[in-house]
């Protein structure tokens, strides 16, 4: 049982790495690709809408899918269709193909993030230790293999189209090799607090899980939101507003990046040992007070402290609100991860976009303000992911 454990997060962590680096190849193509398709900025970012589009809805479809068939199955299949959908971008060249490829690859990339979140949340459970985040970071991992794969078929002179659908037939390879290490069925769900106080009302069981679940994927859109802006609008903050060379600009978004790759490995202990509510409570907190000193501070040395801040204080959030609505209740795993995934989905599309409409009213600093806020509700609403350990631990907390 232990070395099937074992096996299964090893899958998990290959399934989280194949996500990413999906995703990232596409990424690192995007250029390329524009200029093949023949289309202007604009027209791209109205394509990257279809592309999140897509994600949306096939999260929604992938959740119901792995409560009822079991993420055992739908993991793998799932794994194999969005490797093989990467090639897809990389055929048109028109913007209406290029729409439709975005769509279809946007679907499978969706059902691929829920499927494993939700079989991530079933290793946790047999773990019985938090070990979410370190999955999360793993994607981050397979983002930096993308870019070294692009840059090495780019390198030997092969076509988007040739690169991506070589990625992808690798990708089909490991999606069905690590499909037998995946566990066969989800955690009993009488093993949940949220279950067994539904035991004993029903009905108002599943309307406190279901209002939770909803709470849950707020919070997922404001912290995705902050990621979504951190992605696009940190190099341009430090070039823009502080004068940076744009060699060094470039370091602001991979300061954020490392620091939240940095943190996510280190998230599971800290959760092991103070809980999901304290992180997510102090995350927040810490991230408030990065982005309130980039959008405050004049010097680039505390740019850069701020966004090394802002980046470690979020990484560990997103994790602890996918693993909580997991955890909710086991048998409806997928169905809960996709809510929360799906409107934080939104939030990181949101971002950019949110904080581009309020540079047309104030500088690209003073609008990072609205993250200051965004992280600062979060901190407040933390209590929403409040264990029984955590009224064990305040319990004993007030008696002394």
């Amino acid at each position: 049982m232990i070395h099937s454990l074992r096996a299964a997060r090893v899958a998990t962590f290959v399934y989280f790495i194949l996500c990413g680096t999906t995703m990232g190849t596409w990424v690192v193509h995007i250029p390329a690709i524009e200029e093949r398709v023949g289309i202007s900025h604009a027209t791209l970012g109205g394509l990257l809408v279809l592309l999140g589009v897509g994600a949306f809805i096939g999260m929604q479809v992938a959740g119901h899918l792995t409560d009822r068939l079991g993420a055992r199955t739908v993991v793998p299949a799932t794994g194999v269709l969005c490797s093989a959908a990467l090639a897809l971008p990389g055929l048109p060249r028109g913007p209406w193909t290029l729409a439709v490829a975005l769509l279809a690859f946007g679907f499978c990339n969706g059902c691929l993030d829920v499927s494993m979140n939700a079989h991530a949340v079933h290793v946790e459970k047999a773990y019985g230790r938090p070990v979410m985040s370190a999955f999360h970071a793993t994607f981050s991992v397979g983002g930096v293999l993308a870019s070294l794969v692009g840059a090495a078929t780019a390198s030997a002179g092969l076509s988007p189209a040739a690169g991506m659908a070589a990625v992808g037939a690798l990708g089909i390879v490991i999606a069905l090799v690590s499909a037998g290490a995946l566990l066969p069925a989800a955690p009993s769900a009488a093993d949940t607090d949220s279950v067994e106080e539904a035991e004993q009302a029903p009905a108002a069981g599943r309307r406190r899980t279901s209002g939770r679940i909803w709470l849950l994927a707020a919070l997922a859109l404001m912290v995705m939101l902050c990621e979504g802006a951190a992605n696009d609008w940190s190099a341009l903050h430090l070039k823009d507003i502080l004068g940076a060379p744009a060699s060094t600009a470039t370091f602001a978004y991979g300061t954020f990046a490392a620091t939240m790759t940095i943190g996510r490995l280190l998230a599971d202990r800290l959760v092991a040992q103070f809980g999901p509510m304290a992180l997510l409570r102090h995350g927040a907190a810490a991230a408030a007070v990065g982005i309130t000193i980039v959008a405050l501070s004049p010097w680039m040395w505390a740019a850069f402290a701020g966004w090394a801040l802002f980046g470690l204080g979020l990484s560990g959030c997103v994790p602890q609100l996918f693993s909580t609505a997991g955890h909710a209740d086991p048998s409806a795993a997928g169905a809960n991860v996709s809510r929360v995934a799906g409107l934080g989905y939104v939030g990181m599309l949101a971002g950019p976009a949110v904080i581009g409409w309020l540079t047309h009213l104030v500088a690209l600093n003073h609008a990072f303000v609205l993250l200051t806020l965004l992280c600062a509700i979060t901190a407040v609403a933390a209590g929403i992911l409040r264990t029984r350990s955590d009224r064990t631990r305040e319990t004993a907390a007030s008696s002394h």
